[in-house]
């Protein structure tokens, strides 16, 4: 397994044929976002959608109890303290990492600690997510006096009373609760197979048609933004150039054929 550093505490590589790892590796700082690793993953992503080869992501961090702790909040001081008016994310390419949004490939959180402000950012960004049993998910924002407008796609995957208490108190919900409200798909007991059960998803998900899988993460998507009715007409569309492929007509040889598949992503 070949690994690659994008930027301090940020590390690539691919763990099976087509799954991409990227991992935060900063347990020292709990798997905090610093200027580096906020600017990293927005290269990371752009890379990812020009790379044909890639998947399926997956999102982990190093083992420290946290998946990720959100912003550096001593970074941001220490930028505060050198310039009465500078804010730390005046030096963040994309600090509510949009950008993962528009990632062509499904992403899986494997999210072996706790996680809370850009920690939940990063995961509800992801379109798949495993937990680790007795961890914590949350908002805690209000608490330091910062905003999550990155927080609203969160409506669609979780009651509303629900993300109004998280966000309103800062207080967490355990990760069992995500997991029974449908946010999070597995529940795994240590964090090595937090790991194992996101391969194996990603697994799955390599051997699939890859434009069947863009297609379906995207017209998912899209739906959420524009609702049932015209995310029903648009997915049609989208799911022309699939209907079109010559996976589409390989898939159904492999059937007959009873043989698996062999995808050529066109």
């Amino acid at each position: 397994m070949n690994a690659e550093t994008i930027a301090e505490g940020l590390v690539l590589a691919e763990v099976a044929p087509g799954v991409l790892e990227v991992r935060i590796d900063r347990p020292q700082a709990r798997n905090a976002l610093s200027v580096a690793v906020f600017n990293g993953l927005s290269s990371v992503w752009k890379r990812i959608n020009k790379d044909k080869s890639v998947q399926v992501v997956i999102l982990t961090s190093a083992d420290c109890g946290t998946f990720c702790a959100g912003m550096d909040l001593k970074e941001a001081a220490a930028i505060r303290r050198d310039d009465a008016t500078a804010d730390i994310t005046d030096r963040i390419e994309d600090p509510f990492q949009q950008g993962m949004r528009t990632v062509n490939v499904p992403i899986i959180a494997a999210m072996t600690g706790s996680f809370t402000a850009g920690g939940m950012m990063l995961a509800l960004n992801c379109d798949l997510r495993v937990g680790l049993r007795g961890t914590l998910g949350g908002i805690a924002e209000a608490k330091v006096g910062r905003g999550s407008p990155w927080g609203v796609p969160l409506l669609w995957m979780l009651p509303q009373a629900v993300l109004m208490e998280m966000t309103l108190t800062g207080d967490f919900l355990p990760i069992e609760r995500l997991h029974a409200l449908g946010f999070v798909n597995h529940v795994a007991e240590t964090p090595d197979e937090v790991r194992t059960v996101a391969l194996q998803m990603a697994t799955k998900i390599a051997a699939n048609a890859p434009l069947s899988v863009r297609a379906g993460k995207k017209s998912i998507q899209h739906a959420g933004s524009v609702g049932v009715e015209q995310g029903l007409r648009d997915a049609v569309d989208i799911y022309a150039t699939v209907y079109a492929s010559e996976d589409a007509q390989e898939g159904m040889r492999a059937f007959a054929e009873k043989r698996a598949p062999r995808w050529q992503g066109r």
